[in-house]
């Protein structure tokens, strides 16, 4: 018989999958849904989803609030990094810190060795791997998990397509309504716009000065924490031809710097808090610098944590404080925070 494995049930369609094939592959499954944020409405109505699914698959669904936790983990990272005028992703961070760290604590207190959740990517116990999806694969997000918990993680959706996911859970009836309900958003605790979660912490609407390259005032702006690396609207310049992007962002002076589209290109540049799954110094790799952007080719000369990043083709709005994330192919290789 296969080991007993705890689930994250969300009360989502590929939670609620991910139990239903553990337990057709001869797992002893047992589910944990976790409490992050405090919108208790939020939890209340996905706690009874996970529930519900719980008692259809014979499946104990525990409940576990790691609301404080995240708070101090994830939360205030997000609220801090904008406010130092970096660009956070609170995802990389709840993955390493709450998921696959205080979940798997939670494991430990159940006696139980594997974990398993909805993440789209697959695991062979050494490394992480991209999803056979790769319109969905969530390799990007695990990139600073730690090494030595990956022989305990299961990723049983890492060969499946969501639509057929869908498809699966939409042919189960307790599973249908949940088959039609729409994709959560990305952040957790963002329902709309970052600026939502931020204006309940500081005064985000100061009017300030945009500079051009050259440290002259050439127009106005929002205030700093409204704006990205990259972004190009929302400010004004004066007797501009061309569109002008941010290109940078004082947080002391809530100034902010902008030029044409060129002068966001970037070859070269710095990470830290570099986490890898195998032991490399300087390598070949294909990065990412966001999420949602093409693996680009590129050299890693790492020291210890911290290293640089070589790009073999230019990438546009490098952001600050984002992560970039080091692939061989489709295996996983690790990644750091871009500085």
């Amino acid at each position: 018989m296969k080991p007993e494995v705890l689930v994250g049930m969300s009360g989502g369609v590929d939670s609620t999958v991910t139990a239903l094939l553990l337990q057709e592959q001869g797992y002893r499954v047992r589910g944990v849904y976790m409490k992050l944020h405090e919108n208790d409405a939020y939890h209340r109505a996905n706690y009874a989803k996970a529930q519900k699914v719980g008692e259809y698959l014979g499946v104990d669904v525990h409940f576990l609030d790691l609301s404080e936790r995240f708070r101090q983990e994830v939360y205030d990272y997000f609220v801090e990094e904008y406010r130092s005028g970096r660009t956070p992703n609170p995802c990389v961070v709840c993955n390493r810190q709450i998921k696959f760290g205080e979940m798997l604590a939670f494991a430990d207190s159940l006696g139980i060795e594997k974990v398993a959740t909805g993440h789209y990517l697959r695991c062979d116990g050494r490394f992480i791997y991209t999803a056979r999806d790769e319109s969905k694969d969530q390799s990007y997000f695990l990139a600073q998990v730690r090494r030595e918990v990956l022989p305990r993680l299961i990723f049983p959706l890492g060969e499946w397509l969501k639509e057929d996911v869908k498809a699966k859970a939409a042919e189960i009836p307790v599973l249908r309504e949940i088959a039609e309900q729409k994709e959560s958003s990305e952040i957790c605790f963002v329902e709309n716009d970052y600026t939502e979660i931020l204006q309940k912490h500081m005064e985000i609407d100061r009017e300030g000065e945009v500079l051009n390259e050259a440290g002259e005032v050439v127009g106005t702006h929002r205030g700093y924490m409204h704006y990205t690396i990259g972004k190009r609207r929302g400010f004004t310049v004066r007797g501009a031809h061309d569109p002008h992007y941010v290109l940078s962002l004082d947080p002391e002076s809530n100034r902010i710097v902008v030029g044409t589209r060129e002068r966001l290109e970037e070859r070269d540049f710095e990470v830290e808090r570099v986490n890898l799954f195998e032991d490399l110094q300087s390598f070949d790799a294909q990065v990412k610098v966001r999420y949602r952007t093409r693996a680009i080719p590129a050299r890693v000369e790492l020291e210890g944590a911290q290293g640089r990043v070589r790009l073999h083709e230019p990438v546009y709005g490098l952001a600050r404080g984002q992560f970039a994330v080091f692939y061989d192919g489709d295996r996983l290789l690790g990644g750091g925070v871009i500085c």
